[in-house]
């Protein structure tokens, strides 16, 4: 009797491992299973186990195509199964092709004699997924704010990161979910990075993958009003609920989407974009929403204005519906482009909630607030 050996975390049991386990199973005529007991999977994985052993041995033991279960104990890394495989000398060590530890599994077969086999890749009876993915899934929020930038934007962007340099943004409501999304798409607010944190996903390593920087994930994950560290990923310096913002912000839709990756390669004034992250960066430290609103010009004026887009509703060179989308008379402390710019939606902020609102109350125009999850 031919006797195959298998190994694995197997931590959440999903499709894809009942396929290993059938392959496997298929080179001989007994299939022992080992699994990671919990103290080796947060010893090894930083990572607490999601059913007690005892129950994760019961349902190891209940499928057709296995015969025998025992729990992985070593101290050793990918050999947590050493001592029943040496116990056991089974005649095949069965493994998947993107095994990491190969080499000490081979070395392993050699004292007892097993032949190690990869099983060759098939065409998956299901669509692929991963313990990983799950735990994302399962730890998914059922809501997620979007978030508007302040300052600061671009030096997230890996290639144009500056050492010294700050990226400041604020999450906001109202909330996005899967079956509810209250705002145009495409249009700069990182919908992306919550559409894949809704998912379950990295948004992080989606929106990097993309070409584009991290900060919209980063704040969508964090919430509240942050300064980031300029950089390759994510590194926090403040987070704050940004009580000061509450009743002085507002979006306005451009009546136009717009592409962000096509965005990031054009010439722009990167010493303007620092200068303005640096003040920004300032008043929230010192919640000062003057100072706050000079970051915000900064950004418009010295950046956003002079690559090509078109003026705002506030701006004088205004024109067209732009120029008479506010009340008369009404002056917000300052507008910008949210995101790449070249459409989607405008962030303003205001001096007192009654401007705010009285904005609010004309077509284009919606309230927006500060959005601190709370844990």
């Amino acid at each position: 009797m031919i006797r195959v050996f298998v190994s694995g975390c197997y931590d959440i049991i999903h499709a894809g491992h009942i396929q290993f386990f059938r392959e496997a199973r298929a080179l001989g005529a007994h299939l022992t299973v080992s699994f990671a007991s919990a103290e080796v999977l947060w010893r090894h994985k930083h990572r607490r186990s999601s059913l007690p052993d005892d129950h994760k041995r019961a349902l190891l033991a209940s499928l057709d195509m296995v015969d025998e279960v025992v729990m992985g104990t070593g101290s050793e890394d990918g050999l947590d199964f050493k001592d029943d495989f040496l116990r056991l000398k089974p005649d095949i060590l069965a493994v998947t092709d993107d095994d990491k530890y190969g080499d000490l599994k081979r070395a392993l077969c050699a004292q007892v004699g097993a032949r190690y086999v990869v099983l060759p890749k098939t065409p998956p009876q299901f669509s692929p997924v991963s313990t990983t993915q799950l735990v994302r899934l399962i730890r998914a929020p059922e809501v997620a704010p979007l978030r508007v930038d302040f300052a600061g934007g671009w030096l997230d962007v890996p290639r144009f990161a500056r050492a010294g340099g700050f990226v400041v943004n604020c999450a906001i409501s109202p909330t996005v979910s899967l079956r509810d999304w209250p705002y145009e798409r495409n249009a700069g607010l990182g919908g992306s990075g919550a559409w894949a944190l809704l998912n379950g996903r990295d948004g992080v390593g989606s929106e990097l993958g993309l070409g584009v920087g991290w900060q919209d994930p980063a704040i969508i994950g964090e919430t509240g009003l942050c300064v980031w560290r300029s950089g390759h990923r994510p590194a926090l310096e403040i987070k704050t609920g940004g009580e000061f913002l509450a009743g002085r912000m507002a979006l306005y839709w451009t009546g136009r989407p717009h592409d962000t990756p096509n965005l990031a390669d054009l010439p722009r004034n990167y010493d303007a974009i620092f200068q303005a992250g640096a003040t920004a960066r300032e008043a929230v430290w010192r919640s000062d929403l003057a100072m706050l609103a000079d970051a915000v010009r900064q950004s418009y004026s010295r950046v956003q204005r002079p690559e090509g887009m078109d003026p705002l509703p506030g701006d004088p060179a205004a024109a067209g519906a732009w120029r008479d989308a506010l009340p008369v008379g009404l002056k917000p402390l300052a507008w910008k482009y949210c995101g790449g710019g070249f459409g989607g939606y405008a962030v303003y902020l205001f001096g007192d909630a009654a401007d705010r609102d009285a904005a609010c109350a004309r077509p284009g125009f919606r309230a927006i607030e500060p959005y601190v999850r709370v844990h």
